[in-house]
């Protein structure tokens, strides 16, 4: 089944050498212990799982041996052959990230030529506000405005706010007297990152508010990833007032990866009907373990409210790894409920079309 990736980025365009490939399968930006490289984890061996074959190699090549076949191929070929490989009909792509090791990503219509499949824009409201230029009292327009410009061809709206100032989220916009305070020393800053809690607010709520009359979800990281994150304050569940007050509005809220809190946002998915449940990050990260972990959130997430995504950012390689992990890790599970008398055939292969591609499709309105 080909697959819908409802959150994803792009991919680097140039040849990588081994350190600066190395350290794009890995969510840190640290040197690994000493006498080991990133390749030493579940993500690694989970590369040299499903990546080889696709470059004419055997399952589980070195990783030397891997990365010599990947020059040979150069970058455009190997990129070619791992992306078909993946298997993937539509790709909703985060722009908010322009390089990766230093060097460009493709822009949205090559990923798509490569891929063979439709690719869509997810705007990242934090950039799209830390671009906006205009006085302290106009600042909420202003960002309204371009929040409406910027959703004009998107699929949907994404927030980083778990990485700027954790995700408990007040249950409504902040005083308009607190933003223009919090604008003005923004706008008056080195303005290079915004991570005002006022203002992030404000960005927050006014999403919900340009998204409500276009139907546009809003995507919300949660759970791990970089050592920039305080994982503490990413945990799904500090985003419960934020969802209750979401709620009339009827806007979708998409919990991105939630691991290791994906019980968290699989309870909040079970619980409001505008919440879905990502398993995108997970599935590639957890390796060997990722049907359990999937298990973990099927067994109480509604099966219409889980999303498969890779999160693949930067290489081709994770795109493959994500769809193949996924392939492999929910056929497990289907197939132990089944034995077990657990699911019906039917029901397991409807919840595998449902996860795979109807849910997103429904969601996003592909």
């Amino acid at each position: 089944m080909r697959l819908v990736d409802q959150h994803c980025h792009s991919v680097v365009r140039a040849d990588l050498d081994p350190a600066a490939f190395a350290a794009l399968i890995t969510e840190s930006d640290r040197p690994p212990a000493a006498g080991t490289t990133p390749f030493d984890s579940a993500t690694g061996l989970a590369v040299r799982r499903w990546c080889p074959p696709a470059l004419g190699l055997p399952e589980y090549a070195p990783a030397a041996d891997y990365l010599v076949r990947r020059r040979e191929l150069g970058p455009a070929e190997a990129t070619a052959r791992l992306l078909a490989a993946a298997g993937l009909d539509c790709c909703l792509v985060d722009t908010g990230l322009t390089g990766a090791a230093g060097r460009p990503l493709l822009p949205l219509a090559e990923l798509a030529a490569a891929t063979g499949a439709e690719v869509r824009e997810v705007v990242r409201m934090e950039s799209v506000a830390e671009r906006v230029d205009s006085t302290a009292a106009g600042w909420s327009l202003a960002v309204r405005a371009a929040l409406e410009s910027a959703c004009a061809e998107a699929a949907a709206l994404k927030s980083i706010v778990g990485y700027r100032c954790g995700l408990a989220v007040p249950p409504g916009p902040p005083d308009e007297a607190e933003v223009i305070r919090a604008a003005g020393a923004w706008l008056s800053g080195p303005r290079t990152r915004l991570a005002d809690p006022v203002l992030l607010a404000r960005l927050l709520w006014t999403a919900v508010e340009v998204c409500e009359p276009l139907g546009l979800p809003i995507q919300l990281h949660t759970g791990f990833g970089d050592p920039d994150l305080r994982l503490h304050l990413a945990d799904p569940a500090l985003l419960v007032d934020f969802v209750r007050a979401v709620e009339p509005s009827g806007v979708p809220l998409v919990l991105l990866h939630g691991y290791p809190y994906h019980r968290q946002a699989a309870w909040l998915a079970a619980s409001f009907p505008h919440v879905y449940a990502d398993i995108g990050l997970t599935v590639t990260h957890t390796g060997a373990r990722a049907a359990e972990v999937l298990g973990e959130v099927l067994e109480l997430a509604p099966f219409g409210k889980v999303l498969f995504s890779t999160d693949a950012y930067g290489l081709p390689e994770l795109f493959l790894v994500g769809a193949a992990q996924y392939r492999h890790s929910l056929g497990r599970l289907l197939a132990g409920w089944q034995a077990d008398g657990g699911c019906p055939a039917a029901d397991a292969a409807r919840i595998e079309r449902m996860v795979s591609a109807g849910n997103a499709r429904r969601l996003y309105r592909l």
